[in-house]
């Protein structure tokens, strides 16, 4: 089977795999009759049955998709291991999301470079509502709101700074208000920070060059693949 590294062109079929959050932003993206498959945003935390969820995912595409595009990076090894019998496999290389949100890897390299210690919220993530700061409600109606703003903070015992990442069309002001809120009450700097959909949309309309993988069908994504280029042992693709 030819590869085909371009884009999502011409009889070619594609699917789209992602958790609700990084669909949010790709889906507007996306030509008519595109495939999508939205998967769980609380997969995030379970690497393990994150993997198994995409592997079945992977192989009910098989036959109805010639290339299955993850909205997906390394994220926890999640992806590492899955194949594809008949289906090409697109990947962004970076370590999670917060990459595809910012615009690159080297982007979120930096930033993590600048300021470690950064807790990331988006619009899409507080609608999630799966974070320290969300499960303190959860926590203080079982333990009382004092016990359960303790245990809250030692889960954010190692971060400093809560940043906002802007993304998609307006309508960011509520959120915006709710992670500021947030960082206060846990003593942490707020921060907004430009989002970019720069490599969502290459990994949507190409050119899939070396900031995308592309693995061909028989192929199992390694964690060498997400190493930078002078460090891997062998291509993804060929």
């Amino acid at each position: 089977m030819p590869l085909h590294r371009g884009a999502m062109t011409g009889s070619h079929r594609t699917k789209v795999i992602a958790c609700a959050t990084v669909m949010e932003e790709i889906r507007p993206l996306l030509r008519e009759g595109i495939q999508t498959q939205t998967l769980d945003f609380g997969l995030h935390s379970k690497p393990e049955a994150l993997r198994k969820i995409l592997q079945d995912a992977v192989n009910a595409s098989e036959g109805l998709a010639d290339t299955v595009v993850l909205g997906y990076g390394l994220c926890s090894l999640a992806v590492v291991g899955l194949r594809s019998r008949t289906c090409q496999l697109v990947v962004p290389r970076v370590d999670d999301c917060i990459g595809l949100f910012l615009g690159s890897q080297q982007a979120y390299r930096e930033q993590s470079r600048r300021h470690p210690g950064t807790y990331y919220l988006t619009k899409g993530w507080i609608e999630a509502g799966d974070s320290p700061f969300h499960q303190q409600a959860e926590l203080a109606k079982r333990h009382g709101h004092q016990r359960a703003r303790r245990m809250a903070a030692l889960s954010l015992n190692n971060y400093t700074r809560v940043a906002f990442i802007r993304t998609g069309e307006g309508g960011l002001g509520g959120y915006r208000a709710w992670a500021k809120r947030a960082g206060v009450e846990f003593g942490l700097r707020y921060e907004e920070l430009e989002g970019s959909s720069r490599l969502i949309r290459k990994l949507v309309h190409g050119p899939w060059d070396d900031e995308i993988l592309v693995v061909c069908p028989g192929r199992e994504i390694r964690f060498e693949d997400f190493l930078p280029e002078g460090e891997r042992n062998g291509e993804a693709v060929g």
